[in-house]
């Protein structure tokens, strides 16, 4: 099985909006990702041009469709087509999250939240071993931003992270501002859930920005909304558990109100400059 190797090094998610300023000259960038259900077509300018990038940047693909923790079987055509994909870009990482989002023959174009219990952990293992199984390569599972818990849980998240990577032998994709958004959402502290998290099986980090706004009690509601920059706090996580970790591939999230080109590339600067500055720090 394939294992996850990109650069350790900062990426960003590619929109095609960005691609002739990207295509005029070599950027100080590490890779590019994309979400593989943009690409499941047979060719057109979307080929075209991630084939031009692939030529001279490592490629991680992100998908959001598979479904992992849907009670139901796995859409085989969808998974198909994934490899498909894979099989043709051969990127360094392919990553996928911790929910569902489909029932039956509906797709709810939304990634819900899951109870941790056995029956979960059984579904989203057999669901990891067949993916992994199909594409001859490892998975990274991403942790959830959350805006709700289930009583009937019996795994805290960071134990159920951890069982699956035992079972299934896949790997983990932290997004440091789902750990912030769901920390604040639930009242607990970021820097505990991070303490617990199985931080040695991790193959990328996300960052992302947030829309904050309060719910029906007043109480302060973070949004997953990938439409700003970064926000202080997680940077200040990112940087903690760089330093704990030592430098991993960091994809910079904008997906929503997507800016100019030099403004996403700041933003990847940034990154940079906290893992070389951890590096420098490890080396002396």
């Amino acid at each position: 099985m394939q294992a996850s190797t990109l650069p350790r090094r900062t990426g960003v998610g590619f929109k095609p909006e960005h691609f002739a300023e990207i295509d005029a000259g070599p950027q100080p960038l590490g890779f590019f990702e994309i979400h593989a259900e943009n690409y499941m077509g047979a060719g057109g300018p979307p080929h075209a041009r991630l084939s031009r990038l692939r030529e001279d940047y490592a490629l991680s693909v992100h998908g959001v469709g598979l479904s992992i923790g849907a009670m139901q079987p796995l859409d085989r055509e969808h998974l198909q087509r994934l490899k498909v994909l894979c099989d043709r870009y051969q990127p360094e990482s392919f990553s996928e999250h911790l929910a569902w989002s489909s029932h039956g023959e509906v797709f709810l174009n939304d990634l819900l939240p899951l109870p941790y219990t056995q029956a979960t952990l059984d579904c989203v293992v057999a669901h990891i071993d067949e993916v992994q199984t199909l594409l001859k390569r490892q998975m990274l599972l991403e942790n959830p931003a959350t805006y709700l818990t289930f009583r009937e849980s019996t795994f805290e998240e960071t134990d159920f992270l951890a069982e699956v990577v035992r079972r299934t032998g896949c790997g983990l994709l932290l997004d440091v501002n789902n750990v912030f958004v769901a920390s604040t959402n639930h009242g607990i502290d970021p820097r505990a859930y991070l303490a617990r998290f199985p931080l040695a099986h991790v193959g990328e980090i996300h960052l992302g920005g947030h829309s904050e706004a309060t719910d029906d009690a007043g109480a302060a509601l973070l949004i997953d909304s990938h439409d700003t920059a970064v926000k202080d706090p997680v940077w200040a996580l990112y940087e903690e558990v760089i330093e704990r970790t030592g430098p991993v591939a960091t994809l910079i999230e904008w997906d929503n109100d997507v800016p100019g080109w030099p403004v996403l590339l700041d933003e990847a600067r940034a990154a940079e400059d906290i893992l070389e500055g951890v590096a420098r720090r490890r080396a002396a």
